[in-house]
């Protein structure tokens, strides 16, 4: 896991956002996916390593989006995902992850059960 941001934090994140995408909404329980953050305000346009602006991202979609703008982005997605997912679903759903309490002593009881915060997140 990348060192630019401590491990139990991003594990946090990653549970606050219910271990799945926030733009297609793929889960760590499905086989080959595999979980980071996404800037929603990119680190190349000013935005900062703070969890209020770090979603949990599948690398699919991280890829994918580049550094475009976060609704732009969401649209396309819902246009692929095609089951009636919109737009402002997924900007809904972004908000209120963002808006939701990390969860850091979950985090830090998992990692320490589970040896690591790879092993918490890859329990398969």
């Amino acid at each position: 896991m990348a060192r630019w941001i401590r491990n139990d934090t991003r594990l946090a994140i990653y549970l606050r956002d219910g271990m799945s995408c926030c733009y297609c909404g793929r889960s760590v329980e499905e086989q080959g996916v595999e979980l980071s953050l996404d800037h929603l305000k990119p680190r190349s346009k000013g935005g900062e390593n703070d969890p209020t602006n770090l979603v949990t991202c599948c690398r699919v979609c991280n890829s994918a989006r580049g550094n475009r703008p976060v609704k732009t982005f969401a649209a396309k997605v819902a246009g692929y995902l095609g089951h009636g997912v919109t737009a402002e679903n997924i900007l809904k759903h972004i908000r209120n992850c963002r808006t939701r309490q990390l969860p850091k002593d979950e985090a830090k009881d998992l990692m320490k059960r589970r040896g690591s915060a790879f092993r918490a997140v890859n329990w398969t």
